[in-house]
C-alpha cells in the first residue's frame, strides 16, 4: 500500500470555468501521470499540492464510476486556490488520498433521496448524484430531487449537467437564488424556506445537505421539523480540514476530527458535537 503521505503526479487535462459572477469557481479535470486510476467513493476527498504554494483538501466532484480522470471544483479564495486557478491544461499538480468516509450508498438503497446544495456545496454531492444515476445503480434507489441554491444565477455550477440529469428517471430539480435578480424568473428564497413548499415524504427519505455552515444548520433544522429522522439527514463538513489525516488538529470539534471521522456526518452525529461546527 502506498504511503498516505506520498502524493502522486497528475496532469490537468481540462479546465472548466463554472461561474461568471463574483464567486470564481473552476473545475479541473485531472489524469494520473502514471495512467493509474484513483478509486474513491462519493463524499471522500483528496489533498492537492501546487509545488511552491502549498497543499489543501478538496472533495471529489466527479463520478467514482469514471476511471479515466477525477474532477475537483475549486473556488478562488486564497494562496493555494489562486495558484491552482493560474494553472492550465498540461500543467501538473500532486494528489494524495483518497481520505475520509463516504456517503452510506448501500444503506440508502430503496429510499428516496433529496439533495440540498448551496453554491459550491453541489460539488461534493455531484459524485453521489452521478453514482445513483449510473445504469448499474439507478434501479437500486427511489425518486430523487435536487434543491440547488446560489446567490445569483451566475453563481450556479454545473449548468451543463442539468439537462443530462433531467433525462434520468424520477428526478426533479428546483433552483433558487437568495434575492430577486434581473431576468431571473425562477424561485427566490433560502433552501430551508423552500423546503416547506415541497412535497416531502419523511418516512422514505434520505436528505443529503451541503453548503455554507449556516445553510446546513437551518436546512437540517427544517428537515427535522418536517419529520425527517436525524440519522437520515446527512451532510459533509469540509470547511475546517487541512492535513487530511488528523495530525494538525485544525479540524478538531470536541472529540471528533472531521478529516478522519468524516467529512460525511449525520445530524444525529452533529447533535453530540459542540455548536462550533
Amino acid at each position: 500500500m502506498d504511503s498516505i503521505y506520498l502524493p502522486r503526479a497528475y496532469l490537468i487535462t481540462d479546465v472548466i470555468q463554472e461561474t461568471d459572477g463574483e464567486v470564481d469557481v473552476k473545475t479541473f479535470r485531472l489524469a494520473a501521470k502514471s495512467g493509474e486510476s484513483l478509486d474513491f467513493m462519493p463524499g471522500q476527498f483528496v489533498e492537492l499540492t501546487v509545488p511552491g504554494f502549498g497543499e489543501a483538501p478538496f472533495g471529489f466532484a466527479s463520478s467514482p464510476k469514471n476511471k479515466d480522470y477525477v474532477e475537483l471544483s475549486i473556488k478562488r479564495v486564497g494562496v493555494v486556490t489562486q495558484a491552482v486557478h493560474d494553472l492550465s491544461p498540461g500543467d501538473a499538480v500532486w494528489l494524495r488520498g483518497p481520505f475520509g468516509n463516504s456517503f452510506p450508498v448501500r444503506e440508502m438503497e430503496g429510499a428516496n433521496i433529496l439533495y440540498v446544495a448551496g453554491g459550491l456545496g453541489l460539488a461534493p454531492l455531484r459524485p453521489l448524484i452521478d453514482y445513483v444515476f449510473h445504469p448499474e445503480n439507478r434501479e437500486k434507489y427511489g425518486k430523487t430531487k435536487l434543491l440547488s441554491a446560489a446567490r445569483t444565477p451566475a453563481d450556479f455550477i454545473y449548468k451543463y449537467d442539468v439537462g443530462r440529469w433531467k433525462e434520468c428517471r424520477d428526478f426533479e430539480i428546483f433552483q433558487t437564488i437568495d434575492a430577486p435578480y434581473k431576468s431571473w424568473e425562477g424561485r427566490v428564497g433560502f433552501p430551508h424556506e423552500l423546503l416547506k413548499t415541497m412535497e416531502i415524504l419523511p418516512d422514505s427519505l434520505y436528505a443529503v445537505v451541503c453548503g455554507p455552515p449556516i445553510m446546513i444548520k437551518y436546512t437540517a433544522r427544517a428537515l427535522k421539523e418536517l419529520g425527517v429522522c436525524e440519522s437520515r439527514i446527512i451532510t459533509t463538513l469540509e470547511m475546517r480540514m487541512s492535513c487530511g489525516v488528523g495530525k494538525c488538529g485544525k479540524c478538531n470539534i470536541g472529540r471528533r476530527y472531521v478529516c478522519v471521522d468524516g467529512p460525511v456526518m449525520r445530524l444525529s452525529d452533529l447533535a453530540q458535537m459542540p455548536d462550533e461546527y
